[in-house]
This record gives structure tokens, C-alpha cells and sequence, in this order.
């Protein structure tokens, strides 16, 4: 489609980051200012008593008298959003039952987009060469030189040649250097395609397919299963390579902020420089940078987090999704989406290829693989002299342990025998904090929220207990808050940090490392950390599932899963698929160098079908059962699902009007769909609002999000109730 250009006076629609009314609706009617708009251009328009941000979405539809309507108060100085990216946001925005401005919101998050093109005083060399130099003067003019041409300024220049400003100033007045305004967005370094890495065995093939799939041009999707340290970064990377090639622009997605030191150096080792990033850990001045030169192809490659997505490339021509199963692709507040469905979408769109790459993928991409929608490609050996770790499970029936310990003897040894190698060991359990349990030995009471139902974690590294749910802290109580009885107050059931305390206490010579996000204060902190751990600075990692994300200790040997039934409690239809994949990914740590890796899982349950597909290792026999046990139950990835939340002050309130909901299902009934509930969420009560859940299910062929909008069209929500739609739950808290 055509990019649109309207003259002064004529109506144009435009799309608004304020949502209006319960519709959510932005698109308003304007006539274009002085000078013109055309399509996708950044604007801003009058909204009431305010201006907000906005975007030309297309031709007004007409249904005001011009004469009465609002003018465009200014075009920004921002690229305009191309018609790709407006495409990506209504489907998404469809696809999500998402209003578009909460869409739009998603892809301006960008700061001083409405203060247009920043800039900065810079100096540069004139040309004039006085008959003589001071010595501080002579290292300014060299300085300069040294940064072969490049614009930097006078506090930079002066740092760089080891004077003062003054120095700089006296040069400005005799000529020899002269000052002038520069755009303080300046593009990234450019990236060599061209080194070559040595790739082997099915790396081969698999580097050829991608790079061929990228030559080719076109939309195409290909899952790179290769097992933990075989190479699959390499791999992906040869499509990156072909993508720069062709002049195009590439984005890889990383599930975690973490991974992206290492990354960042592979990177820059094989392109000889850094590629652009977008995180949370990164400065707004940074943002607006890479926002504006993504937009005018400043920025060749970008890794990034899952909002990544919404960047608005010029010329897209490859998306890699690593770790596509990771949970945390899943945004769950606010808009809800799957950054891994959205990247295909995306792909699709912009007609590019894409992969998602993992040892352990998800169900979803397993199945679209075997039905063949998609390319899949595998890398079934680890990469030089590396083998997979070898894994065995401790039966803590036979192996009964005191109530304060959580580490078998049988790990105890293993963990022994190798510190005096030099060689590193990881104890790993998923669960945050000191104790998952705060109650009183006197009257049985646990300590929960004030806001949520969720029992309150103590964290002894803050001495607080913290709510998992809503954030809420509170000391630690010396008297029960139930009964009032003093000094009976007990944790109970291990997390990270307890289990930091039995090792100091078990290995009282070892060096101990503790990998939980909540005990960094800042991104940079915890990639600090990760490096410290590879480079040997740690004879015992203790780790949540933070360490299961690609991270490469190559001194570590030894794996042990503290407790590997923890994620297989509960009614989740996911928790086989999510404990073989985090059990597969976690042993995986180990054994990444030349000395062979072993892990254990510590388990009550070592006949169970899900422990004992982790202990085969027979992948294939696990996906093709849970597909087969998923595809009888109509659930997805053969079969779609939508829940509903509910949430608001009053307990009564929110049953009754998901009661009414439930019975009135016209619409979902005339396309097949089942309602479910309402019921409270698990996690009923969150910040003081009570939470109730329908769960909507229906069959693959069904149009799910045209049934739901008709459904909750029928009804007029309540000031003081919110609802939420999530298409494809991941998690049903």
C-alpha cells in the first residue's frame, strides 16, 4: 500500500496514544496542518485541554464537518512510521483484542520523540595549520586527528588530549578549529559480514539453510533445535551475516538482560563491533538513539528484549528469537502477547525470515515443525571435544535427609570431589528468597500479603518478607500477627538463600556465588557476576532459573537439581513441558568444555514419565507424547484458549458479574467454544483486588477473537471493574 499525502485543510485519521472511552478507540479526525502530513507521520494534535502524540494512520473517515474540526497542531521531526509497521500493530492489536493506542504506546517508547532532532556543540579542524603550537595545543590537534574526522565535543576532545577548555577555546579563536551544531543521535558502527568462523558437522548444513533462507528474501520460519553447546549461536549467526550482505537490517531477541554481555562479545568478534541494544538496563539517551537510527537504518543489527519488536526498522530482513520456549516472552500485564507468536507475525509482515532457535522448544514450535509450517533444522552433537552431561537421579525416598538440610549426601560428595580440581558446581532450585513459608509454630498461622493472597517470602539477604505477587514487604515478625505469641515464628521449605546457609555451612573453604534477579540492584551488577562465575571466581553456584538461560561456565562440572519435583505440582497444562524443559536446560550447564559434565535431580518421584524423559534423554518420545496427550484434550497448540480476568474491590461484585458473563455465551457458543467458571484466580486477591477467572476453550479452526468481542460487547463493565483478555494464556494465575 501507498503511502498517502494530504494537504492543508484535508481530513486525516489520526491514531492517538490515549485510549478514549471503554472501546479504547484513537483514531480520531483531523485536518492536516500547514504544510501537509502524509501517512505515518508523528504528530501532534490537540486532545481536549492537551496535545498528545499521535500518528497519521490514514484518510479521516469523514463523518464531522471539516469546518469544525481540530487541525494538526505540528508535524514532529521523527521518520515516519512505515506501513509495515502500522500492518504489524493493527494485526497484533487484533490479534490480542488489544486497543490500538495501547498498541501505539508499545512502539513510541522512545523519549523526546516530540522534541525533534537532538543536538550538541561539536568541533572539528578547520584545515588551518598555525606557524606554531604549544604542547597542549599540539595534543588537541592530534587528539582530533585520532578520531579520524569525527564530530565529538570540546569536554570529550579536552579529556581525550589531557588539558583544559580553555585549550579549546584559544583554538576556536585563531581558526584552527571551528564549533558547530551536530546531531547527538549519531549512527552505530557498521558491521563487517565478512569474517568467517569455522563451523562442523551439522553446523554446516544448518548455517547454509539459514543463510540460503535469508538470500532467498520472503517471508519463512525455521526452528534450530540444536542441544545445549552446540553451536546454535554460530549458526544463527551466518544468517545474520547473509542479512547484513544484502544491506538489510537483523534483530535477535534474548529472553534475558543477563545474556547479553556474552552475547554482545560474540557479536563483536565476529562483525568487529558492537550491535545496537534495547533493554530496560539501557539509558533513555541511548533509547531515543537507537529508536531514531533504527528508523533511518542507522543501526544494522539490534539485540534486544521482547519490546524490541516494536522498533520501527527500515528495511527488517531476519528476527531470531533465542530461546523461543523461554516463559519469559510471555508479557503478562498490561498488553498481553507472546513476543515469539508476535516475531512470526512481524516476520510475515515485513517478509523476512525468522528463527527460533533452543535445545528444549516449546510445544507450539515443536508441532507447527512436525506439521510442516515450519523448516526445522537440528544440531545433535555439542560443539569440539564437549559431551552432554551425563544425568542421574538421587531418590530422596531412599535417601532421607534432617529438616533442616536439603543437600544429599550423594550430592555433598560429588560437590567435594571437585572443588580441590578446581572444577565448579551448580545446585540449582527454582524458588526465590530464604523460605517460601513464614508461620507460627504456636497457632499455625502463615504469614501472608495485607494485599494479595499470597503467603509473604522471606528474604534474609534484605531481612523483609516480600510478596511475589504485588512487591509488598514487611519485617519479619518477631510476634506472631495472629496469636501474639513471641518468638515462635519459623521459616519453613528452602529457597536460594537457606540453601546459601547449609552450603556455608557444608563447605565452609568453598567459594559461593548466588544467582537470583532479586538480589542485584541493577542489571550491571548481575552481568558482573555472571562474567566472575565464568572467568572461575566461584567454586559453588547456587542459582534460580536465571542460570538455565544459555549462560557458558566452562569450569563447571556438576549439576544438582535440589529439588527437580517442584514444578510438576499443580494443574498447569504446561508443567510437564516447562519441568523437562528447565530440568534439560539447567543440566545442560554443565560439561560445556572439555571435561565431561554430570547432573543430578533429587527427586521423590523417579518413576515419574516426565523425570524419566529428562533421565532417557529420548526428546522426540517426550513431545510426541504430551502432543498426543494435548491434541486428545483439544488444548493448545491443537486447540485454542482465551482467559478472562476479572478484578475488582468487592468479591461479591466480581463472582456476580462473571456469573452474568458465563450465561450469557451466545457468541462463543455459535462457534463450538466451552466457558469454564467463573472460579477465583490461584492467586485470588492481588493489591487489594479480587481476581476471578474464565477460561475459555475452543477448537484450532475457531475466529476465538472475533466470538469474543461479540461476547463482551453484550455488557457494560462497572467503573470499579477491570477485564483482561489474554489469547493463549502461558500462565493461569
Amino acid at each position: 500500500m501507498t503511502d498517502r499525502v494530504y494537504q492543508a485543510g484535508e481530513t486525516v485519521g489520526v491514531l492517538t496514544t490515549e485510549p478514549l472511552g471503554r472501546s479504547g478507540l484513537g483514531v480520531l479526525d483531523y485536518r492536516a496542518p500547514e504544510g501537509g502530513c502524509g501517512d505515518g507521520d508523528f504528530v501532534e494534535v490537540p486532545l481536549g485541554p492537551r496535545r498528545v502524540l499521535g500518528v497519521v494512520w490514514g484518510k479521516g473517515e469523514g463523518r464531522f464537518d471539516p469546518a469544525k474540526l481540530r487541525s494538526v497542531a505540528r508535524v514532529l521531526d521523527a521518520p515516519p512510521m512505515r506501513a509495515e509497521l502500522r500492518a504489524f500493530l493493527t494485526r497484533a492489536a487484533d490479534y490480542t483484542l488489544t486497543p490500538l493506542p495501547a498498541m501505539l504506546r508499545l512502539a513510541t517508547r522512545a523519549p523526546g520523540l516530540a522534541d525533534g532532532v537532538a543536538t550538541r556543540r561539536v568541533v572539528r579542524l578547520t584545515g588551518q595549520v598555525p606557524n606554531q603550537l604549544t604542547d597542549a595545543r599540539f595534543r588537541v590537534v592530534e587528539a582530533l586527528r585520532d578520531y579520524g574526522g569525527a564530530a565529538v565535543t570540546a569536554v570529550e576532545l579536552a579529556e581525550a588530549a589531557g588539558c583544559g577548555p580553555s585549550v579549546i577555546k584559544g583554538l576556536v579563536k585563531i581558526g584552527v578549529l571551528s564549533e558547530e551544531d551536530a546531531p547527538k543521535d549519531t549512527p552505530y558502527p557498521p558491521l563487517d559480514p565478512s569474517g568467517k568462523v569455522r563451523l562442523v558437522g551439522d553446523q554446516v548444513a544448518a548455517g547454509d539453510a539459514l543463510a540460503a533462507a535469508v538470500a532467498q528474501g520472503g517471508y519463512g520460519c525455521t526452528l534450530l533445535k540444536g542441544v545445549t553447546g552446540s553451536g546454535k549461536t554460530e549458526v544463527y549467526l551466518e544468517a545474520v551475516a547473509e542479512c547484513l550482505k544484502a544491506g538489510r537490517q537483523a534483530l535477535v531477541l534474548l529472553p534475558e538482560i543477563a545474556l547479553t554481555a556474552d552475547f554482545l562479545a560474540r557479536v563483536e568478534a565476529r562483525f568487529g563491533a558492537r550491535p545496537a541494544e534495547w533493554h530496560s538496563g539501557v539509558t533513555m539517551t541511548e533509547r531515543r538513539r537507537l529508536w531514531r537510527m533504527v528508523a533511518i537504518g542507522g543501526a544494522s543489527m539490534v539485540v534486544g528484549a521482547r519490546s524490541a519488536l516494536f522498533l520501527p526498522f527500515q528495511d527488517l530482513g531476519l528476527i531470531v528469537v533465542d530461546e523461543e520456549h523461554d516463559s519469559s516472552y510471555k508479557q503478562e500485564e498490561g498488553v498481553l502477547y507472546n513476543a515469539r507468536d508476535m516475531a512470526v507475525l512481524r516476520a510475515a509482515i515485513a517478509g523476512c525470515a525468522v528463527v527460533l532457535a533452543s535445545a528444549t522448544p516449546s510445544l507450539e514450535s515443536w508441532a507447527n515443525a512436525d506439521a510442516g509450517k515450519y523448516l526445522r533444522l537440528d544440531l545433535g552433537a555439542r560443539f569440539g571435544a564437549a559431551e552432554m552431561p551425563k544425568m542421574q537421579a538421587i531418590d530422596m525416598r531412599a535417601d532421607p535427609l534432617p529438616g533442616n538440610q536439603w543437600i544429599s549426601a550423594k550430592l555433598v560428595a560429588e560437590v567435594n570431589a571437585r572443588i580441590p580440581r578446581g572444577e565448579q558446581s551448580l545446585l540449582f532450585l527454582n524458588r526465590r528468597g530464604y523460605a517460601p513459608v513464614t508461620l507460627c509454630r504456636a497457632c499455625g498461622q502463615q504469614v501472608g500479603c495485607d494485599d494479595c493472597d499470597a503467603r509473604m517470602v522471606e528474604h534474609r539477604f534484605l531481612k523483609r518478607l516480600v510478596c511475589h505477587q504485588c512487591g509488598a514487604t514487611k519485617p519479619v515478625p518477631v510476634a506472631c500477627p495472629a496469636c501474639g505469641v513471641e518468638g515462635r515464628m519459623s521459616a519453613v521449605g528452602p529457597g536460594v538463600e537457606r540453601l546459601a546457609e547449609e552450603v556455608a555451612l557444608r563447605f565452609p573453604d568453598a567459594r559461593v556465588a548466588v544467582l537470583s534477579s532479586d538480589l542485584f540492584g541493577s542489571a550491571r551488577a548481575l552481568k558482573d557476576q555472571i562474567v566472575a562465575i565464568a572467568q572461575g571466581q566461584a567454586d559453588i553456584i547456587i542459582g534460580t532459573q536465571i542460570v538455565a538461560k544459555g549462560h557458558n561456565f566452562p569450569l563447571l562440572t556438576l549439576v544438582g537439581v535440589i529439588d527437580a519435583d517442584l514444578g510438576l505440582q499443580g494443574s498447569d497444562l504446561r508443567a510437564a513441558e516447562r519441568t523437562f524443559q528447565l530440568m534439560r536446560q539447567v543440566a545442560g550447564r554443565a560439561g560445556r568444555a572439555e571435561i565431561k559434565g554430570v547432573a543430578f535431580l533429587q527427586t521423590h518421584q523417579p518413576e515419574h514419565p516426565v523425570i524419566r524423559a529428562i533421565l532417557g534423554g529420548e526428546e522426540e518420545a517426550f513431545w510426541a507424547a504430551e502432543a498426543a496427550e494435548r491434541r486428545a484434550a483439544g488444548v493448545p497448540p491443537y486447540g485454542r484458549m482465551a482467559g478472562i480476568i476479572l478484578s475488582g474491590p468487592d468479591v461479591a461484585q466480581v463472582f456476580d458479574f462473571a456469573g452474568e458473563m458465563a450465561r450469557r455465551d451466545g457468541p462463543l457458543r455459535a462457534i463450538g467454544a466451552q466457558v469454564f467458571g467463573p472460579a477465583p484466580a490461584p492467586v485470588a486477591r492481588v493489591r487489594g483486588r479480587h481476581r476471578v477467572r474464565l477460561l475459555i476453550k475452543a477448537e484450532k479452526s475457531a475466529p476465538l477473537q472475533a466470538a469474543l468481542s461479540a461476547w463482551v460487547a453484550q455488557f457494560k463493565l462497572p467503573t470499579n471493574l477491570r477485564l483482561a483478555i489474554d489469547i493463549d494464556p502461558q500462565s493461569f494465575m
